[in-house]
């Protein structure tokens, strides 16, 4: 499993054990608000970016009503202030590059709290265009194997047209890559298939890791975690590579 994908499977399982349910339903509010504003539509047979962030609440178990309430925000129903989203990039310990993505009302706000969480987690804000060439934009879908074959559902998967496809986990599920101009073709396609998407988002992945050794690691994390915790950020990408051995021991 990528990075990416172990270290959010620790921070889903983590946000029940700390009882972070409520910033986490914060922050897809925000997401579907604003994917409802850009529309202009609150359908999410219309609005495909819509769609895919009520796959994350339901994944969340968001309540209806919090959701509602955030559909109605971005119609305008209930006055939804003006946010913006901006990507922050900076260095965790040992140099490794993380990207920052935030929705706001208030850049002064976000900039100040983003750069203090470097500085107290042992790393540094650095310019634009630092760390973002060394990452690309992609589509991420996770589908349930549903007792299917794994090689089969992958063939299946490349023929929809995924680049790459990781997995299965241990939760019988495999993620699937593809470009980022792909990503409503090749969920409708898998969908049409009749496989079950978990989730379909964008994501930055790094083109290569970094891996340190295990304290610098999980320093790094804990830099990562402080900014994920961070009101206004959204999602965090870095090109760490989580060993197992960190992973048991963040797990455990």
């Amino acid at each position: 499993m990528s990075g990416h994908s172990k270290w959010h499977s620790i921070r889903r399982s983590k946000a029940i054990v700390d009882n972070k349910r409520g910033a986490v339903f914060t922050k897809i509010a925000r997401e579907i608000t604003v994917a409802v504003r850009e529309s202009g539509s609150g359908d999410p047979d219309v609005n495909f970016k819509l769609r895919t962030v009520l796959l994350k609440a339901r994944a969340e178990n968001m309540p209806a009503e919090n959701i509602k309430r955030a559909i109605e925000k971005g119609s305008g129903a209930a006055g939804a202030t003006a946010e913006e989203e901006i990507t922050y990039e900076g260095y965790g310990p040992a140099g490794c590059a993380i990207l920052v993505q935030a929705l706001t009302d208030n850049r002064n706000r976000t900039a100040s709290e983003v750069r203090n969480a470097f500085t107290k987690g042992g790393g540094n804000l650095g310019e634009s265009n630092s760390v973002g060439y060394l990452f690309e934009r992609k589509g991420v879908i996770r589908i349930a194997l549903e007792g299917k074959d794994a090689d089969e559902v992958m063939l299946s998967v490349i023929d929809a047209g995924a680049d790459d496809v990781q997995g299965p986990n241990e939760d019988e599920e495999l993620e699937v890559y593809t470009a980022f101009e792909d990503t409503r073709k090749v969920t409708e396609a898998l969908e049409k298939q009749g496989f079950k998407v978990l989730s379909s988002e964008t994501a930055m992945i790094p083109a290569t890791n970094m891996e340190l050794e295990p304290g610098k690691t999980l320093q790094a994390l804990r830099l990562i975690e402080r900014l994920e915790d961070l009101d206004d950020v959204q999602n965090v990408y870095t090109n760490l590579h989580i060993s197992e051995e960190v992973a048991a021991t963040l797990e455990g």
